[in-house]
């Protein structure tokens, strides 16, 4: 394995340790230090493919907005599925539509679907290679371009990061 797969994967178990122990204490610390390489050991490359990578300043810089991102758009969804709901006139056009994605990162990947998948009106049904399988509550285009951009959003932009 990999020693910057393993750094990586000891230090984010670790960091998980210590939210959810909520404690600094000197003993806790060590066994949540010790739990974290054993762990990382046995699942190290099933973690992650590119270790410390995942650490690089722009991609941290990227998941933060794209925290602020997936807020603004999730408010955005959940006002739309309220008009609909409220305003049984509001046409439906459901179906399912292929998107292409840039994104190149499994992980990246797994983030994007879930996102579209937490915002109303979507569902990821399938990932496969660069395309994603999207219910949509109101298909405006069958274009996969023009799809895309609509489901996307701006989510595709910050989640990449570094390539």
């Amino acid at each position: 394995m990999k020693i910057s797969r393993l750094f990586f994967t000891v230090l984010f178990l670790f960091a998980i340790w210590v939210l959810l122990t909520g404690s600094l204490r000197y003993d806790e610390l060590i066994t949540g230090l010790f739990v974290a390489v054993v762990v990382s050991l046995f699942t190290g490359p099933l973690f992650t493919r590119r270790g410390i990578y995942h650490l690089h300043p722009k991609r941290i810089w990227g998941k933060v907005v794209y925290l602020f991102v997936f807020m603004i758009e999730l408010v955005k969804a959940n006002v739309d599925v309220a008009k609909r709901v409220l305003s049984p006139s509001l046409p439906l056009n459901p179906g399912i539509v292929r998107v292409k994605t840039k994104l190149k990162e499994d992980m990246d990947k797994l983030w994007l679907a879930n996102s579209i998948t937490l915002t109303p009106g979507t569902m990821t049904l399938d990932i496969k290679g660069d395309e994603l399988f999207i219910h949509w509550i109101d298909v405006k285009t069958s274009d996969v371009e023009e799809a895309g951009e609509v489901i996307k959003g701006a989510f595709e932009r910050h989640l990449g990061g570094v390539q």
